[in-house]
């Protein structure tokens, strides 16, 4: 906000915020191949995160589309781990792609194991995990604006 400049209108609260960004980049560099019925994991109350060149992440899949913070994620499919290689921001909604083929929508974020790695939530129908994605180290991993 700039000096002398308005809060937003509460009127205009839910809508879209976001502009323009380009896509965050990165190589699968583990596969995983588990998946669990009871993991536990919570979406943060973070629509967006920031992520930067050289940090690792963790892809999980769960049937789950509820992004509402604080929602409960117990169905999971663990994709892998990927390191970004094109720092951005990645959001809510987001298409995530894998070897150039769309996996899912981002559905959020659990920081469990924060700061060492966020598992980025992705919302696929049914948990799937990167064994039967038939996935290897070095596939390109993108998040694009949908």
């Amino acid at each position: 906000m700039t000096a002398g400049s308005m809060p937003p209108s509460p009127i205009l609260a839910d809508r879209q915020e976001d502009g323009a960004k380009r896509p965050v980049a990165g190589e699968l560099v583990k596969v995983l191949i588990h998946r669990r019925e009871d993991r536990g994991m919570t979406v943060e109350p973070y629509a967006s995160r920031c992520v930067r060149a050289g940090e690792l992440h963790e892809l999980v899949t769960t049937d789950v589309a509820d992004g509402t913070p604080g929602t409960r994620v117990d169905r999971v499919g663990f994709l892998g781990f990927t390191e970004i290689s094109r720092a951005g921001v990645i959001d809510r909604g987001d298409t995530v792609w894998i070897g150039g083929r769309p996996v899912g929508t981002v559905l959020g974020f659990d920081a469990c194991h924060f700061p060492n790695h966020y598992n980025i939530l992705i919302s696929t129908g049914e948990p799937i995990t990167g064994e039967e994605l038939g996935l290897a180290p070095e596939a390109e991993v993108r998040f694009t604006q949908r």
